[in-house]
């Protein structure tokens, strides 16, 4: 049975950091693109970004490149995104998902697995 577990959301200020995780299990880790995706109320799933299946390719959403950074440690079946000088606008849910198939450097993916999400709130 595979699983996505993200963690590490919470309730920060304007301008803190917060890093989430995302630990897999019940897949061959190495084998998926991994991503990371959001949805703010009231608003469609958004795409933050992807890491290629080794870990040493990004790509991301224009309006995130240079705060949003994705990391995979594949020893560790997990994948992080580092946010830094979050914003309100930033509050949603966040998602992590498995991609087998697909190239990490599209917005658009098929993926097989999501996980359940981790909240971010980012107050004013």
């Amino acid at each position: 049975q595979v699983q996505l577990v993200e963690s590490g959301g919470g309730l920060v200020q304007t301008g803190d950091s917060l890093r989430l995780s995302c630990a897999a299990s019940g897949l061959t880790f190495s084998s998926y693109v991994m991503g990371w995706s959001r949805q703010a109320p009231g608003k469609e799933r958004e795409f933050v970004g992807t890491i290629s299946r080794r870990g040493g390719l990004t790509y991301y959403a224009d309006s995130l490149k240079g705060r949003f950074t994705i990391s995979r440690d594949n020893a560790k079946n997990t994948v992080y995104l580092q946010m830094n000088s979050l914003k309100p606008e930033d509050t949603a849910v966040y998602y992590c998902a498995a991609d087998l198939s697909g190239r990490y450097d599209t917005m658009r993916h098929e993926y097989d697995y999501w996980g359940r999400g981790t909240q971010v709130t980012v107050s004013s």
